[in-house]
């Protein structure tokens, strides 16, 4: 059945002239305006469906899909009722709910979810670059103490057919994932680097294309669901890729949020559908903002999901081998104030100069002048993504250096304690109640 969105700035005839055109109508979400309508009854009357109204139009909106089997929304309505901010937000909540939204000259469709036979938590993010793949290393740590987690991931660089990375079994070197670059794969893709951090069993998919509210284009993930299941696991961590979500339909949901994003992205847009899904939200970065900005988006997540249990966290680095008494070259995605971060960290506890760092990992033609720029050190220490192997390994290599790979571990800066969460989530998933 129809839902449609109607307001007072069209008289109540022509809303009914529309209505009796679309036909399948049960309700109707009237959002305001009285320059063409004088009462309500008159609306309903004319129109032959119940309309819901509130002061706060998404209270109506919530209360007819509640009550009613509404598989899709009719916008019916025009500014300047509804803004375009008023309409990403119904938006996120018709797609958080399932339920396509349609306009004149839009429609936002959520995708048929693909329903699990395994225990299931997903890992998205807002945006690219907020950290997701190191929150979804750090959950499938964590939740080893309770399982045996694998991951799937649908990278932009990952392979045609879904392809198994045994990380609890292999020895993941720069040697190693350097041949893989030399055969023509993506060395660096999440599987790989989940792989190396998570030492758990990874399945690589890949995707291409992201919508605006995150779903992909083309991806192969529901061909590595079937293969994950397959697998010796009893729980399935569903990676999502850049701001783009797997469309499975997880017992559970982690969101990513990075603090340094605009806070537009946070609380307009599709942020709010993604947020909207968690159960645990993790913002990442927080020590890179100002408190005032942090306290903002706290605010802002917290009307968006008042029942998620929200994180504020920074990253610390936790390098995947042996650095002590080496001159470092520090390489990142980073931005110059987390690269300096992150370096007085490592000089702090561990035995290390950092003599160098490079923030250029994700521009090949940036990283690799810094590459030949930088002089006078032992090792590299470097983050695994973009062009950690095919630029940075193979010339660190080359020049008899020392390769070594680094993850970045969440960590509460709220007085929270995120692991507990987790496993408290994990747990609930495990048990059926996710």
């Amino acid at each position: 059945m129809r839902l449609v969105l109607i307001d007072g700035e069209h008289y109540p005839d022509v809303t009914a002239w529309a209505v009796e055109k679309l036909g399948d109508v049960c309700c109707a979400v009237f959002l305001g305006g009285t320059e063409k309508v004088g009462d309500l009854r008159e609306i309903e009357e004319k129109i032959g469906v119940r309309v819901y109204y509130s002061r706060d139009y998404m209270d109506a909106l919530r209360r007819a899909v509640e009550e009613n089997d509404v598989c899709e929304v009719i916008d019916l309505s025009d500014e300047p009722i509804l803004t375009y901010e008023d309409r990403f937000r119904i938006a996120s909540f018709l797609l958080a709910s399932g339920i396509t939204y349609t306009g004149a000259d839009f429609m936002f469709k959520p995708k048929p979810p693909l329903k699990m036979n395994k225990p299931s938590l997903a890992v998205i993010g807002t945006g690219k670059r907020v950290g997701k793949t190191a929150v979804s290393g750090f959950v499938a740590r964590v939740l080893k103490e309770i399982a045996k987690p694998a991951i799937l991931t649908m990278g932009r660089g990952g392979p045609e057919k879904p392809e198994i990375i045994e990380g609890d079994r292999l020895e993941i070197t720069p040697e190693f994932l350097l041949k893989i670059s030399e055969e023509g794969k993506h060395a660096a893709s999440d599987h790989f680097e989940d792989a190396l951090t998570s030492r758990v069993l990874t399945v690589g998919c890949r995707r291409c294309g992201g919508g605006m509210a995150g779903f992909s284009f083309f991806d192969i993930v529901e061909e590595g669901v079937k293969i994950a299941e397959r697998l010796d696991n009893d729980l399935i961590i569903l990676e999502g890729s850049g701001a783009t979500i797997p469309a499975v339909k997880a017992d559970g949901c982690v969101t990513v949020v990075g603090a340094t994003q605009k806070m537009s992205f946070i609380r307009g847009y599709f942020g709010p559908f993604r947020i909207k899904l968690a159960d645990i939200v993790v913002v990442t970065m927080a020590d890179l903002i100002s408190g005032r900005k942090l306290e903002s988006i706290r605010r802002v997540i917290s009307r968006i999901n008042p029942d998620a249990d929200l994180h504020m966290t920074k990253f610390i680095p936790r390098p995947l081998g042996r650095i002590d008494g080496r001159r470092i070259l520090l390489i990142m995605t980073a931005n110059r104030r987390g690269l300096q971060k992150t370096a007085s960290y490592l000089e702090e506890h561990y035995d290390v100069e950092v003599v160098g760092f490079s923030g250029h990992l994700s521009n090949r033609r940036k990283l690799a002048e810094d590459m030949r720029r930088f002089r006078g050190y032992d090792a590299v220490l470097v983050e695994l993504k973009a062009a950690a192997v095919d630029v940075v390994t193979r010339k660190a290599l080359e020049e008899g250096r020392e390769v070594v790979f680094m993850d970045n571990e969440p960590v509460n800066v709220d007085g929270k304690n995120l692991r507990e969460s987790i496993l408290n989530l994990g747990k609930r998933i495990l048990e059926g109640g996710g």
